[in-house]
């Protein structure tokens, strides 16, 4: 499949709060893309990738995790078709652990499903998966389960100025035949 232009979805002039915040950075930072509301709810890749009738690889999920020696989040930023292992996380960031809905709501200012992928109350340690940059464009929460924005994976990259790492979880390898 291929992405849909955001000037196809209808851009909300009545934008929730934490939408507004991401769309306010957007125009700070040059960014051209509109955020747009799905008219269903963008809480997981499936359910946003559906909406927009992309690929669910083109989905730039947010996921939050606590880094244990310091309760500093760390934000991975992975295609929604991926999923993410946390010990090539931890080997990049330190020991993790899972976050919570109010410590995601507390860190983030965002709740689960509408993380963007800036403008975070606080400043994460942020990871971007290797794999969206194999991709043209890209979708992003902003801010709220319904709220979305298009982006390339460049985009993505200048705005946060986060690493490219492997951060996906791969099948092992099949045993080879003797």
């Amino acid at each position: 499949m291929t992405s849909i232009s955001a000037s196809s979805l209808p851009a909300s002039v009545d934008l929730p709060d934490a939408a507004q915040r991401v769309a306010g950075i957007l125009q700070t930072l040059g960014h051209n893309g509109t955020v747009v509301m799905l008219p269903e709810s963008g809480r997981t890749a499936a359910q946003a990738a559906d909406g927009l009738g992309c690929a669910v690889a083109q989905i730039a999920k947010s996921i939050i995790f606590r880094r244990l020696s310091d309760d500093v989040p760390v934000l991975v930023i992975a295609s929604g078709a991926n999923r993410v292992d946390e010990a090539k996380v931890a080997a990049q960031v330190g020991p993790i652990g899972k976050a919570n809905a109010q410590y995601v709501r507390d860190k983030t200012g965002y709740a689960i499903g509408g993380v963007a992928p800036i403008a975070h109350a606080i400043q994460p340690v942020t990871l971007i998966d290797a794999d969206l940059l194999l991709l043209a464009s890209l979708w992003a929460a902003a801010g709220h389960p319904h709220a979305v924005f298009e982006l390339t994976p460049q985009q993505l990259v200048s705005m946060t100025g986060a690493p490219v790492v492997d951060v996906a979880e791969r099948a092992p390898a099949p045993p080879l035949a003797h």
